[in-house]
């Protein structure tokens, strides 16, 4: 099974890449080829969306890519989320510890409720300074 990767760009802030089908060795090539073009489309401190929903199987290739792309949005004051990851790819995550359970969401609605919590937040200190 191959990789699908569809990626969404709403503005310069967030960008999203739907992944599907199998991450690993031979197709995480395919992933950083494509976090690098949504790295590209973001500002600094942008947020990249992983949305895992199709994705049925990782590797530890698949898990250096993720990580690959979380350490290049960091060095720009960026984030990367990880949402709707199946039972399966959420165990191995589990596992290896490879991403803060703090970045990983069940659904898109979590999401969006930890991103409106957010930018509330970045509201009301400024509105206090």
């Amino acid at each position: 099974m191959s990789l699908t990767i569809d990626h969404q760009q709403s503005d310069r802030s967030l960008a999203t890449l739907a992944i599907g089908g199998r991450l690993d060795a031979q197709t995480a090539p395919e992933l950083d080829a494509a976090a690098v073009t949504a790295g590209q489309g973001v500002n600094d401190n942008a947020t990249i969306v992983l949305d895992m929903k199709g994705l049925d199987y990782i590797s530890s290739a698949g898990l250096r890519s993720i990580a690959k792309l979380r350490r290049a949005m960091q060095a720009r004051g960026g984030t990367v989320l990880l949402v709707n990851p199946q039972p399966q790819v959420r165990k191995v995550f589990d596992i290896v510890k490879a991403v803060p359970v703090n970045e990983v969401f069940t659904s898109i609605a979590e999401l969006d409720a930890y991103l409106d919590t957010m930018q509330r937040k970045v509201i009301a200190e400024h509105k206090d300074s």
